[in-house]
């Protein structure tokens, strides 16, 4: 196929090359899009207990596991039965009597807390009652006034 006064002769040339051929150049951004390809994805785990069966792993690691423990500012702490308990014996920390009372009296402050709230939101809510009323005497007072005037 000759192409003949075509705009793009001057790219073909005189050549038998269909247009379906033709591949516009981009100088500025290369001949043709090519993403990079992304690396692969690095497994989650880099330990495989969580491949080992059951006994493996009791065997690997052992059936007892012991009790948390942890060390904070000097002082031992130990997980027993759903809570953080100081362990005896070290210095600077709180025996369980000093802590049971500490605890009793932070109850109290908080129920007296809530009490005292409670009394400041009555007395708010009184207030804001006598100041309505006062409004409503004074807008009376003044509609009296003005009728009194009025007749004289």
């Amino acid at each position: 196929m000759k192409v003949k006064n075509c705009p793009l002769t001057f790219l073909l040339g005189e050549g038998s090359i269909g247009l379906s051929f033709i591949r516009p150049k981009m100088p500025l951004f290369g001949n043709t899009f090519s993403p990079k390809k992304t690396p692969p994805r690095k497994s989650a785990s880099l330990s495989n207990l969580h491949n080992l069966d059951r006994s493996t792993r009791e065997v690997e690691l052992g059936l007892d596991y012991g009790t948390p423990t942890m060390n904070l500012a000097g002082q031992s702490l130990k997980f027993e039965n759903g809570q953080w308990i100081a362990e005896m014996g070290i210095s600077g920390g709180v025996d369980r009597r000093e802590a049971q009372r500490l605890r009793r009296r932070n109850q109290q402050l908080e129920e007296e807390n809530n009490l005292l709230r409670l009394k400041v939101d009555i007395l708010l809510d009184m207030l804001s009652e006598t100041t309505a009323e006062s409004h409503l005497m004074e807008k009376e007072l003044e509609e009296l006034k003005s009728t009194s005037r009025r007749r004289k």
